[in-house]
């Protein structure tokens, strides 16, 4: 088998990838692919483009990682040639969606992206970051965004967050449901399933304490 070497400089020192490592490999390789500090970020991405690669980056929560995220990564890497993800840090998570979430802690998230075969870099979102601090570091060739992101932004404000990037891609979603809505299915489950277990358990015992207290009063 032809083993195929990359060197990688980095302004700090230059790396050699093989097909298995780094952040060209073929393997997960997290050590390599998780990049959370935005100095080097910036520098790695630089590099990257002067050796000719368009960047693509997209971000999000992934939130117990489905279907529709590794079809929307495959995707989104259609349109350049690395691609990087932000992930929402757990407290970013909470801020937004409740402190039910994330389900799955920001660790794991990281982790189990970069086992996702388009992903080449991932980071982390921090909820104390000014606006759009990971958009104004990579500079994208290609900004991957939903539909959500269009909603919540509005017009004006996606026409500055286009100033940052070389343009915009608006993807629809990949699932039949997302990660909110298959939670929320299995909540009302366990709460059907509470009821039909509990309740009528719960019925039982105040009949029988009110039955007692009845004949203790006619004692």
């Amino acid at each position: 088998m032809t083993r195929i070497v990359i060197a990688l400089h980095t302004h700090m020192s230059i790396k050699r990838y093989s097909t298995n490592g780094g952040i060209f490999g073929i393997n997960s390789n997290f050590d390599d692919r998780f990049v959370p500090d935005y100095g080097k970020l910036k520098k790695l991405v630089e590099h990257c483009k002067g050796i000719g690669l368009r960047i693509i980056l997209t971000q999000g929560t992934y939130d117990m990682v489905h279907i529709g995220h590794a079809r929307y990564f495959e995707e989104a890497k259609k349109h350049g040639d690395l691609l990087v993800v932000g992930v929402d840090s757990d407290k970013k998570v909470r801020h937004r969606k409740g402190p039910d979430r994330p389900l799955v802690p920001q660790t794991e998230r990281l982790e189990m992206v970069t086992h996702l075969r388009p992903v080449d870099i991932v980071t982390v979102k921090e909820l104390n970051m000014p606006r759009w601090h990971l958009i104004k570091t990579v500079q994208p060739d290609v900004l991957i965004v939903t539909d959500e992101t269009v909603k919540k932004n509005g017009k004006q404000k996606m026409k500055e967050m286009a100033k940052y990037c070389g343009e915009i891609i608006v993807l629809k979603p990949m699932a039949t449901t997302s990660t909110s809505a298959k939670i929320r299915r299995l909540q009302l489950s366990l709460a059907k399933k509470f009821e039909k277990a509990i309740l009528p358990k719960v019925a039982d015992m105040i009949s029988s304490t009110l039955m007692g207290y009845q004949e203790a009063k006619r004692k």
